[in-house]
């Protein structure tokens, strides 16, 4: 009854959309090229921004980042933030009306319906203004065909246009994951890194035979978890919904025999208590302290907790160091040494179709200014002796301990980038971590999931909500089930059985639809 609410609710502001736009989005008024040497937008322009403003670091405006951006596109920027855990219920109303749309959204991610808004004509494509987006496009095609897949997840299904403006360079950053290990416990011990998932359980058994009280291979959140180390027993595997790129084919990971495998392994990890009993949900608190108190010493993360756990724990054991490790595979013959690919940015830019040319030309110009060198450059650094210096020839930001470069100036914040230089968002970091990512993205599927970006018409998306909800449930129980005991390996053929009845072929029908869209 809910999603029916939320889809009569949707559809009435998007009637309402049409009704002061018109279906075909037809956009009319004066353009101005009176722009100032150095500027994006004439001085007359009033460019108006709404962003999601992330609770961890709230939009401050006196952010240097939006100094920046003021100084360098011109004219009036007003930024209206609002809580991103408000934003999904604001932006239906903030679109019901053509009068209150801004003329840029800054998303924390694609909302649900954008889609249709797109189809409606509520926002306009960057495809449609080349002359406007030169930067843009120079930048895009200057890259190597293999990071172009972060501008192509981008088209959307409607007519493959990019309505929803791509983000470069935080994929050194964001949603990265990597294996980690103890490497101080493994050097006092001289114990191998495993290098295969039988080596995983050797050393485990040896590292819980001299820390009886440990679960070695650390793992949490598991069927998450599942789904980010399933290359390990073949490529690009996840428990639920995955497009096999190996076999140019969509498919549910739980209906395979690798899962069997997979299933079989975490068994016997957790019969011989060498995996957390409930890794499947552990606290996030029990886990840190699990991990912090030589208890647990293996596990796939993300690569920021290298700094989180060495943070954590160094003022009381200086010798602690988590590192990463190569992936093990399984000796299965088809398992890799890779993670599957997650380091993905939600985050960007949509143009609103206002109906005026000249507001929407220069919204164009001001998205077009975050591809820019200069652009660039001012959202990913700031200037020299402001927010960074110039140490040994390499630069750095000009923080206090403890502080964030996300707190201090804005930089890297919701809405305040689009192209970032990968050295800035490496600058960010610390050293432990930005030496070792390059190691780990050269050890990460080089594709991404189409589940991870696929968006859907509201009545798709509540299809798949339903779908998935009722597929998930029973497939992540007995998934656990068989892994802890509850359920014995030997009513696999039942639970396939079982899947067989569950609309998995219909779920997976609708991602190859949606996929087809876009590939």
């Amino acid at each position: 009854m809910k999603r029916l609410t939320a889809l009569i609710l949707a559809g009435i502001m998007l009637f309402a959309l049409c009704a002061c736009t018109g279906s075909t989005g037809k956009i009319s008024g004066e353009v101005s090229y009176d722009i100032p040497e150095g500027k994006a937008v004439p001085d007359d322009a009033v460019i108006n921004v709404t962003i999601a403003s992330h609770a961890s670091w709230p939009y401050q405006d006196d952010w240097a980042v939006w100094k920046y951006i003021r100084e360098g596109i011109g004219g009036t920027i007003n930024v209206n933030a609002v809580p991103a855990t408000d934003f999904a219920t604001k932006f239906p109303l903030i679109m019901a009306s053509k009068d209150g749309m801004p003329d840029v959204f800054g998303f924390q991610g694609r909302p649900v319906g954008f889609a249709d808004y797109c189809e409606q004509g509520a926002f306009v494509a960057l495809d449609d203004y080349p002359e406007l987006v030169k930067d843009y496009n120079d930048f895009w095609d200057s890259l190597p065909e293999d990071q172009q897949e972060y501008r192509n997840v981008r088209k959307s299904p409607v007519d493959g246009k990019i309505y929803f403006a791509p983000i470069y360079g935080t994929e050194r950053s964001t949603n990265v994951r990597a294996w980690l290990y103890r490497k101080d416990i493994f050097e006092k011990h001289n114990l191998e890194v495993p290098t295969t998932t039988e080596e995983l359980y050797q050393v485990s058994k040896k590292l819980k035979e001299l820390y009886p009280d440990s679960y070695p291979f650390s793992m949490r959140a598991g069927m998450q978890n599942l789904g980010v180390i399933g290359s390990t027993w073949k490529p690009n595997f996840r428990p639920r919904a995955y497009y096999d790129f190996e076999n140019e084919k969509w498919s549910y990971g739980a209906t395979e025999d690798t899962m069997l495998e997979m299933i079989t392994f975490l068994k016997k990890m957790y019969d011989e208590k060498l995996i957390p009993a409930d890794f499947f949900n552990i606290n996030a608190t029990t886990w840190q302290e699990l991990v912090t108190t030589n208890r647990g010493f293996i596990m796939p993360e993300y690569q920021v907790r290298i700094d989180f756990f060495n943070n954590l724990a160094r003022p009381t054991n200086p010798e602690f160091t988590m590192a990463v490790m190569t992936p093990p595979h399984a000796d299965n013959g088809v398992g890799i040494s890779m993670l599957n690919k997650w380091n993905y940015d939600p985050m960007g830019f949509a143009v609103c179709n206002t109906g005026d040319e000249g507001r929407v030309a220069n919204a164009m110009r001001y998205v077009n200014w975050f591809y820019s060198d200069e652009g660039s450059d001012a959202v990913s650094w700031g200037k020299e002796g402001e927010t960074y210096e110039v140490v040994d020839g390499e630069k750095k930001f000009i923080i206090g301990e403890g502080e964030t470069m996300e707190v201090i100036y804005g930089f890297q914040t919701i809405g305040s980038y689009l192209r970032l230089d990968p050295e800035a968002v490496d600058a960010s970091q610390s050293k432990e971590i930005s030496d070792v990512t390059d190691f780990i993205l050269e050890n990460t599927y080089p594709k991404l999931d189409p589940t991870v970006y696929l968006e859907f018409s509201p009545e798709d998306a509540a299809l798949l909500a339903d779908y998935d909800t009722s597929i998930k449930t029973h497939v992540d129980e007995n998934i656990q089930k068989f892994v802890i005991g509850q359920r014995p390996l030997s009513e696999w053929d039942e639970f396939q059985a079982e899947l067989s009845e569950l609309p998995i072929d219909d779920l997976l029908a609708l991602y190859e639809t949606a996929y087809n869209k876009v590939k």
